[in-house]
């Protein structure tokens, strides 16, 4: 069904959504030298519930299911970072995900991305994607923009952040009877994309549509959630996303990609 023809920009979540890393997260957690040797396991209900969450927190919440592993927050996190540091330059984008940044960028759609990732960690699972990262020119919010002013998702103030910190759209920086009118409005003209249902309630509470993407893994379709902001639409992959249905230019009929920024 044809969508009004409203949407001005978007904002990409990161991880699992843009690039595979929730694959990651999972082999290093679960399957090398963290939890596996206690015996252990990180199911994906418990999966579920980091996702967008702030480092710190999402570690007390992941070991707050294992209170009989003699692992402290600071331990944890320090041989976390030591493996996958070794993983974050070899993450590929996943499915869909080249061809749609490049087609937004080439129609000069303004793009950016927020996500609960450290900059660090940003720059080590994005530097050899520059085809694809480049073309937001420097636009993503990231942990370290938002410290302070918000415990994670699905708190909106990362995509509220980067809508005007990064895109210099007139959205404020509320949620509820705080938003004027007009910034209601602005924010209505932008559509959010994320794999995690606490990014889509973030999404939704900042006011991005009044609709939201949902591009799970299929893992999260049996995960239960509480909440009033659930997604309207729900895609296996980026693949199958079309612009056209929110009022953005269709991909071209003969399916060719356009050339990325480094080659023209």
């Amino acid at each position: 069904m044809a969508r009004p023809a409203r949407v001005e920009y978007v904002i990409f979540d990161m991880d699992g959504l843009l690039i595979d890393t929730e694959s990651v997260y999972t082999k290093v957690t679960s399957k090398h030298e963290i939890l596996a040797p206690y015996g252990a396991k990180m199911t994906w209900d418990i999966k579920a519930g980091l996702m967008g969450r702030l480092e710190r927190d999402a570690a007390a919440y992941l070991l707050s299911f294992f209170p009989d592993i003699p692992l402290t927050i600071d331990t944890y996190l320090s041989q976390r970072t030591v493996l996958q540091d070794t993983h974050w330059p070899t993450v590929q984008p996943l499915p869909g995900v080249r061809k749609l940044i490049s087609h937004l960028h080439a129609h000069n759609i303004p793009i950016a991305v927020a996500t609960s990732s450290q900059r660090r960690n940003v720059l080590l699972k994005t530097a050899h994607l520059q085809d694809i990262f480049g073309l937001f020119d420097g636009r993503i919010a990231c942990a370290d923009d938002v410290r302070g002013k918000t415990i994670g998702k699905p708190d909106p103030y990362i995509f509220s952040y980067a809508a005007s910190q990064k895109l210099g759209r007139g959205v404020g920086e509320g949620e509820g009877d705080s938003v004027t009118e007009e910034e209601r409005r602005e924010r209505e003209k932008g559509l959010v994309f994320e794999d995690a249902i606490p990014g889509v309630q973030a999404g939704k509470r900042a006011g991005m549509s009044s609709e939201s993407i949902w591009v799970p893994d299929v893992n999260l379709l049996n995960v239960e959630y509480s909440g009033t902001h659930t997604p309207d639409q729900t895609l296996k992959s980026i693949e199958e996303f079309k612009p056209e249905e929110w009022g953005l230019p269709p991909y071209p009929e003969n399916g060719q990609l356009y050339a990325p920024a480094s080659a023209k």
